[in-house]
């Protein structure tokens, strides 16, 4: 999958979210940055892929915060229970990123969708 056209979702949906089409192990969808680095943390990726993986990782914790850091308990299995991250469709800069993350993805033979919604929470 690849996000040529940031636009086109503006038109669909106000919230845009990269994810597995497979529950995880604790029944969640993992998320797309999720999936990428688990395939790190296992020492899956190349050399390459670990280098876009953590030069953009790098990018997106210093433009934007974490939800976590600033909450810990945001993702917090028992007070939140399906909580997950989204993209507004306007972000045309963090969601042009993701390109990278679905390539390492694919290449790994690991699927990730787009989803879409009017109400993300």
């Amino acid at each position: 999958m690849q996000i040529d056209n940031a636009r086109e979702l503006v038109d669909e949906a106000p919230y845009v979210r990269f994810q597995s089409p497979v529950r995880n192990e604790r029944g969640h969808f993992s998320g797309v940055f999720g999936l990428v680095n688990g395939l790190a943390r296992n020492g899956k990726l190349s050399a390459e892929q670990e280098r876009f993986r953590r030069t953009n990782n790098d990018w997106y914790n210093a433009a934007y915060p974490d939800p976590s850091t600033v909450d810990p308990a945001v993702y917090d299995h028992e007070l939140h229970p399906g909580a997950a991250a989204w993209f507004k469709p306007t972000s045309r800069d963090l969601i042009k990123r993701v390109d990278g993350y679905l390539e390492i993805l694919a290449a790994h033979g690991i699927e990730c969708r787009m989803i879409r919604s009017s109400n993300a929470g």
